[in-house]
């Protein structure tokens, strides 16, 4: 096991992928947060309280979608997917949208979200933050617009995101 943000390192870089939302958002007026059921909404919870807290009186819009039935593993094998919540109660209609998710792994989840996202209407743009980058992994096309940190893991490592609210400590790691 190695550990490649601890607590208080994943806390500032939270901080800053808030900064730089802030620097291309400004007044996130025509912005949407989206957060990625189910691992991504502990990092998009933490994204979008952050941002309440630096802008106080600017209202942001933030949501949280589940995938399950978009992904194209859904009916393969035998694992039992259980869906999760989708809490979005706006149009994204012409609006900036952000999801976040916490690990960049093959592009598939994302890939999944946009398929889903469009539910909820036609985005006029969509960006990528993650937490984690995993960039030699990808087997789609996709890459995240605000990264936490890029890692260079094997196929065989797993990179784990732990997090307080569910782990009891936060912390990203990762397990050969």
């Amino acid at each position: 096991m190695k550990t490649i943000l601890n607590g208080t390192q994943l806390a500032i870089t939270i901080d800053r992928l808030c900064h730089q939302l802030i620097e291309n958002h400004l007044n996130f007026e025509h912005t949407v947060l989206i957060g990625l059921q189910p691992r991504g909404i502990y990092l998009s919870d933490r994204i979008y309280h952050t941002l309440q807290k630096l802008l106080p009186a600017t209202p942001i819009a933030y949501g949280k979608l589940d995938i399950t039935f978009y992904r194209d593993d859904f009916n393969k094998g035998t694992a039992l997917h259980v869906p999760n919540e989708t809490d979005i109660n706006f149009s994204i209609e012409n609006k900036r949208v952000v999801l976040i998710d916490d690990v960049l792994y093959t592009g598939r989840t994302t890939r999944s979200a946009l398929d889903a996202m469009l539910d909820f209407g036609r985005p006029g743009s969509v960006e990528l933050l993650v937490l984690i980058d995993r960039r030699f992994t990808r087997q789609l096309p996709i890459q995240a617009d605000y990264t936490g940190r890029t890692i260079d893991a094997i196929i065989s490592e797993k990179v784990r995101v732990l997090w307080k609210e569910r782990d009891g400590k936060d912390e990203v790691i990762i397990l050969e």
